[in-house]
């Protein structure tokens, strides 16, 4: 009896890891298409080719083009507001602003779908974001500008609008992301190159600080 206890729960554990295996396949394929076609000029078919899976195998797990879509942009949150939550009031901005800096950098760099997905689900209207944007997402944001205050009332940085600090931190370090493309080509190369991220990081970091008067 016991045995047979031992296999059922080693085979349930083994169906759960391949389910798992198999969600994270289909949204790593989802999230390149999703990134390369856009929402509605990517298909559910597509995507199954991408991960060489049946397209029924797709549909058993997120039922619909829809909630698929809606899965993915949820890991792309996740991912998005990760490194916010690094920065607290208690972390001199010294150490908290170039750390968040270089991970948004490289985030952009090993992660440019992230960006990208969300850029253009912003410009055709949020439909999938919206609920998001009005709630996880700006109360990430609120707590941020938080941050931002105790460091000015603690004299750490020049007084400045905490709001729009986040929105060029987000700019500046997403356009590695959002406009590979177009730098790559301006600086004559095919793609960018690790000392091209690292440069941008250097820069970014030293125009913030410089910029809101790290002291």
């Amino acid at each position: 009896m016991k045995n047979m206890l031992k296999k059922h729960k080693s085979s349930c554990l083994k169906t759960t890891t391949a389910r798992k295996d198999s969600s994270k396949q289909i949204l790593m394929a989802a999230e390149n298409i999703f990134a390369e076609r856009g929402y509605r000029g990517s298909t559910i078919s597509a995507i199954a080719d991408a991960v060489g899976l049946p397209k029924a195998n797709i549909l058993y797990y997120f039922k619909t083009k829809e909630k698929l879509y809606k899965e993915v942009i949820k890991h792309l949150l996740t991912l998005w507001m990760q490194h916010m939550n690094e920065m607290t009031p208690e972390i001199h901005p010294r150490d908290a602003l170039p750390k968040y800096i270089m991970n948004k950098v490289r985030q952009s760099q090993k992660h440019p779908n992230a960006s990208r997905i969300f850029a253009a689900e912003v410009l055709h209207g949020a439909k999938y974001l919206r609920q998001s944007l009005q709630a996880e997402l700006r109360e990430q944001f609120e707590g941020t500008s938080i941050v931002f205050r105790a460091w000015q009332n603690k004299g750490w940085i020049d007084p400045i609008n905490p709001e729009h600090l986040i929105f060029m931190l987000w700019s500046s370090t997403q356009a590695y992301a959002d406009h590979e493309l177009q730098i790559s080509i301006l600086m004559g190369k095919e793609q960018l190159e690790e000392d091209d991220f690292s440069e941008g990081i250097k820069l970014i970091t030293q125009v913030i600080l410089k910029g809101i008067g790290v002291k």
